[in-house]
């Protein structure tokens, strides 16, 4: 048996006046996930339990079979992961994002979509700056705007699971005091954001962005601290050899944790650009050579932390063309198969952040009866008698354990 995951980051909605009433899955033309829902059925499952934060790292577990409120220690530890770097039983990853700040207002997460080549220099001036030897303090570059600050502990603190930090996507255009780290090591973590602001404000990268006329990353949010989790491999647990495919180091991470094989695709961003027909192209390729295929895009995601509603459509469009397609068509060669499409967890439009809540699924293949179901969208999703409450129990009746 053949098994393929698509994940369309985000994708669930709410009905958008721009969209005549109608949600981004619904106003798009999505005859692939169509045809799923009309073979197989379309249900709701709920990947973020409470009171765990709604974002990739919790829904994306719940979705891979692993219960959150188990496994869960932090969004950071899973993508230090992906970057190979090892963490020790003391030591804590955070999340280190380079934002543009202005008026004191979280104007841009992304820092205007900066570079990996980038913000690979401003992150070594940090580290060269506030880390490095004699601190237990390491900067690591990651992907675009996002990065790993690493803290080497020797033994309890300086944070806790009572810290409590604010991802920076949450709080768009909003007062950044309202949402600066509170708890035990907050008092670090704020110096350290503080600081950041002198060392990035002159540096020649910022300089060029601003002549250019782009943002510019006027300091680091730190966010998403964690320990090393301790994951049971996906094939102990289930069985198939997975595969991922994903351009962000969060989902990558948790892939490379559960024992799945990271595949990345040349041109696969994390963005609205992305290389959808590669991603595709690359997942049919990952078939031959793995049990389960899993193609993650964060398209959708960034639309709607954009507030872009066509651009959300336009998203959905080319992954149900040049993903969900191609998969559909390669999966019959290899005899029995399973294909699940399915958000990790809401991002509206409306707010532009993540939200609690259900999202639809839609499953189809071997052994599963159709409903009879027109299209895969919440409004289908609504009334199915398909429903996973706890969100990592949908993976075993995926898989046909259940």
């Amino acid at each position: 048996m053949k098994y393929v995951i698509v994940i369309p980051d985000g994708c669930a909605d709410e009905p958008q006046e721009s969209l005549g009433g109608l949600t981004p899955l619904q106003a798009a033309r999505l005859p692939n996930m169509d045809r799923i829902a009309q073979s197989g059925f379309v249900g709701r499952t709920n990947n973020v339990p409470e009171p765990l934060t709604p974002a990739s790292d919790v829904a994306t577990l719940s979705l891979f079979g692993y219960d959150p409120l188990q496994v869960y220690t932090g969004r950071a530890p899973l993508e230090t992961a992906a970057m190979g770097i090892a963490l020790g039983r003391h030591d804590w990853a955070i999340r280190c994002n380079l934002v543009h700040v202005a008026d004191e207002k979280m104007r841009d997460f992304t820092a205007g979509h900066i570079t990996s080549e980038e913000g690979r220099p401003l992150i070594e001036a940090l580290h060269q700056a506030l880390g490095g030897p004699g601190t237990p303090l390491e900067f690591h570059a990651g992907v675009s705007y996002r990065n790993i600050l690493v803290y080497r502990g020797q033994g309890d603190g300086p944070f806790t699971t009572a810290t409590k930090t604010q991802p920076p996507h949450d709080v768009p255009e909003q007062p950044i005091a309202d949402h600066l780290p509170q708890g035990p090591g907050s008092d670090l973590l704020r110096s350290l954001m503080e600081k950041s602001r002198a060392i990035l404000r002159d540096h020649p990268v910022n300089e060029r962005r601003r002549q250019a006329g782009k943002r510019d990353a006027t300091q680091i949010w730190l966010w998403g601290q964690g320990r090393a989790p301790s994951l049971r491999p996906f094939a102990e647990v289930y069985g198939p050899r997975g595969a991922i495919i994903s351009a962000v180091d969060l989902v990558r991470g948790v892939g490379v944790l559960l024992g799945w094989t990271r595949i990345d695709v040349p041109g696969a961003t994390g963005y609205l650009d992305t290389d959808y027909a590669a991603k595709g192209r690359y997942g049919v390729q990952a078939l031959a050579e793995h049990d389960l295929v899993c193609v993650h895009i964060e398209a959708p995601d960034e639309a709607s932390h954009e507030g872009r509603a066509d651009e959300k459509v336009k998203a959905l469009e080319r992954i149900d063309e040049h993903i969900v397609g191609p998969l559909l068509e390669a999966l019959p060669r290899f005899g029995d198969y399973r294909i699940l499409v399915s958000p990790d967890h809401r991002t509206t439009l409306r707010s532009r952040a993540h939200s609690y809540g259900a999202v639809p699924f839609a499953m189809a293949g071997t052994g599963l009866t159709s409903l009879g179901q027109p299209s895969y969208d919440e409004i289908v999703a609504a009334s199915s008698p398909h429903v996973f409450e706890r969100g990592h129990e949908l993976m075993p009746h995926f898989l046909g354990a259940s």
